[in-house]
């Protein structure tokens, strides 16, 4: 049996899986808390009858609160809960396939250097695909980045990045993401969960993502914008740190930040410039 039970949803119909529903008393003391699950259903245990505050909240919405009454049997009804939202929250892109746009697209890496530098690598050469699912947060995709496309500025650290003593780019050519829900944090922020493939290695990361905004391009078509970032530790992908000490290179870091830049468009095929 459950207590109060509530339908989270936003005011197109869509669930609101990530909503917190929190219950307190007439003193105002906390007396049940329940998230939703994904079809935006909130349920909590069984509460003594009497009347109660009920709060919904979500990220990236405004907090609803109305009060409610438990029946002699514990439960209750609040129905349908509407979420509208904040100010400043931007709409998602519309739904369907997105290309990624290599030539309007970074891939930036740091690691620190001596403790008080930066180093930083460029990949040149990434493509891959989002596909914006109708509720936003089941939206799922994958990034393909050429591992020999790094580039320092400098030939020789380079070709040695590029050697079987760090990426090994022969064995290894493709540094891989695929991303599975997004959860949203803020009025243009998410986490994207997924799995990134590198140096033969795979590990769950969640990437950090603040949208920019979508509209028209010069070329006809539709584009959004995304910029993400995470921090990878260099050992959870096999890359042997001894290695980098005969090397001389051991003043560089065991974590590196990783920041993406991307430009999406609307559709399979990206439009002829």
């Amino acid at each position: 049996m459950s207590g109060l039970t509530a339908r989270i949803h936003t005011a197109d119909g869509w669930p609101v899986p990530d909503a917190v529903l929190t219950v307190t008393d007439m003193s105002g003391r906390q007396v049940a808390r329940a998230a939703a699950d994904a079809t935006g259903t909130a349920r909590t245990e069984p509460l003594p009858p009497g009347t109660y505050t009920a709060v919904v909240t979500a990220p990236g919405f405004r907090p609803v609160a109305q009060m409610a009454r438990a029946a002699g049997d514990g439960s209750g009804r609040l129905g349908e809960i509407t979420m509208e939202p904040e100010a400043g929250v931007v709409a998602t892109p519309p739904p369907g396939p997105w290309t990624i746009d290599p030539v309007h697209s970074t891939v930036i890496v740091t690691a620190r250097h001596l403790g008080i530098a930066s180093i930083k690598a460029r990949f040149a050469e990434v493509n891959g695909r989002l596909n914006i699912a109708e509720t936003f947060s089941e939206s799922t995709g994958f990034a393909e980045i050429k591992a020999a496309s790094i580039d320092t500025g400098i030939g020789m650290r380079d070709d040695h990045l590029r050697s079987p003593d760090f990426l090994d780019t022969e064995r290894y050519p493709v540094i891989s993401f695929t991303g599975n829900s997004f959860r949203r944090t803020g009025g243009d922020t998410w986490v994207m969960a997924g799995e990134l493939t590198l140096h033969g290695q795979v590990h769950p990361i969640d990437l950090d993502v603040t949208y920019g905004g979508c509209g028209p391009d010069p070329w006809g078509g539709v584009r959004a914008a995304f910029h993400a970032e995470t921090l990878l530790h260099r050992n959870d992908f096999a890359i042997d740190y001894n290695v980098l000490v005969r090397a001389g290179v051991a003043a560089v870091g065991t974590t590196v930040k990783i920041d993406l830049d991307i430009e999406v468009v609307q559709g399979e095929q990206l439009p002829q410039m």
